[in-house]
């Protein structure tokens, strides 16, 4: 009878603060997915670790326009919000957060990041991560979850939010790997922007940093400088950064321990962000 009472139950989709309030009342173990919707197989990840994890989910879809510091980049961000829905349906999340602007921007404290911090997207991107922790810290603030998904495609926004709002909050901030296409391209709504040949063109730069990663391994000596130039002639892309740094405090070419390799470029105006 449980088992069968418990297929029954439908996703509860909450419009505001209100509605998380009450539904969320007395519900322990939760564990909380943020999004910006498009969903893709990345998110879709996110949420399985959070049901294997937790005893119920809450995935979020807002579309944060304080984080794009290019209005046309906010306005071509792809949305589909019943396909989205149809997705999570699917998945059996238990509860769906479509918050209003008023329940996310009515908080006046902001949050700024170090100057230390200004590096690799926060440096190119002026605004960007203060957008985002602003947004998050709002998030978090009302949905008061055990634990956040997020992935490590975006490393930096990932490691910033769990040092400072998982701190904060004695929120446990969870990184789950970055999910590729079989091209080797990591998953990205951004993707959708780029057609069949800038598609193929992304894979085959991909796999050149694969390689590239793999080879600093043998022989900690890469001059990346080379690589870069390299790249941009090859793909005529641009390149915003190349860099090595460690996965701990995120310094340069810190080899000693575990480290990451760092991109970001624009292919046919659309920016990409990975690392390896």
């Amino acid at each position: 009878m449980f088992y069968l009472l418990k297929c029954f139950i439908q996703m509860k989709t909450l419009l505001n603060k209100i509605d998380l309030n009450e539904a969320l009342f007395g519900v322990s173990n939760l564990g909380f997915v943020p999004t910006m919707g498009s969903l893709h197989q990345g998110h879709i990840s996110l949420i399985k670790n959070s049901k294997k994890q937790c005893k119920k989910t809450i995935v979020s879809i807002f579309v944060n326009p304080t984080q794009f510091n290019n209005k046309k980049d906010y306005t071509k961000y792809p949305k589909n919000k019943k396909k989205d829905l149809s997705i999570l349906k699917k998945l059996k999340v238990d509860f769906v957060f479509l918050p209003n602007i008023n329940d996310i921007y009515n908080f006046k404290r902001k949050i700024k990041i170090h100057k230390k911090d200004k590096i690799l997207c926060a440096k190119y991107r002026k605004g960007h991560f203060e957008g985002v922790l602003n947004v998050m810290n709002r998030l978090l603030s009302i949905v008061k979850s055990k634990c956040v998904y997020m992935g490590e495609k975006d490393f930096q926004q990932y490691m910033l939010i769990k040092r400072i709002l998982g701190k904060k909050y004695k929120i446990n901030i969870v990184g789950c790997p970055t999910i590729r296409e079989n091209n080797k391209i990591a998953l990205s709504t951004r993707n959708k922007l780029l057609n069949k040949s800038y598609i193929k063109k992304a894979s085959k730069i991909a796999i050149k940093l694969d390689k590239l990663k793999k080879l600093s391994k043998m022989n900690k000596f890469v001059d990346l400088s080379k690589y870069k130039v390299e790249l941009e002639n090859k793909f005529k892309i641009k390149i915003d950064y190349l860099e090595f740094r460690d996965e701990k405090k995120m310094k340069l070419d810190n080899f000693k321990s575990k480290y990451r390799l760092f991109i970001a470029y624009h292919i046919n105006g659309v920016r990409l962000i990975d690392n390896f």
